[in-house]
């Protein structure tokens, strides 16, 4: 069929990204719009392709993702980890390449709390002596 796809769901920070590979030429869809124009920065776009340079699999897939949440470097990475999630699902001997290149770890860093009694997370209030 032509409609059949692997997806692979990614995340970083509270950004989601919904992946689906296809097979295809390597065109990149990201919310509808190609993804160079969606992620303007060179190094964003790098990241995104690096799990398909990493594995030899630039012209082989198109990708559809949905990506909702989090500031653009965050939607990026979770897009990065989608599409090694649908590689991985794709072709399970991949996964120590994608694995030794991290791209399988899901990133468990976010914005740590406020506290209350505080300023900021970590900063205090300036102390006064007298």
């Amino acid at each position: 069929m032509a409609n059949e796809f692997n997806y692979g769901t990614g995340r970083r920070k509270t950004a989601t990204a919904r992946t689906r590979l296809y097979a295809g030429s390597g065109q990149i869809v990201v919310n509808g719009r190609p993804f160079e124009d969606y992620f303007p920065r060179k190094s964003l776009q790098m990241i995104i392709r690096q799990p398909l340079v990493l594995t030899k699999n630039v012209e082989r897939f198109d990708i559809k993702v949905n990506v909702c949440g989090g500031g653009v470097t965050g939607q990026a990475e979770a897009v990065r980890h989608g599409i090694s999630r649908a590689l991985l699902e794709l072709e399970p001997e991949l996964r120590g390449a994608l694995k030794r290149a991290g791209f399988l770890t899901r990133d468990a860093r976010k914005k740590e709390r406020k506290k209350y009694g505080q300023r900021a997370a970590r900063a205090r209030y300036q102390y006064s002596k007298r």
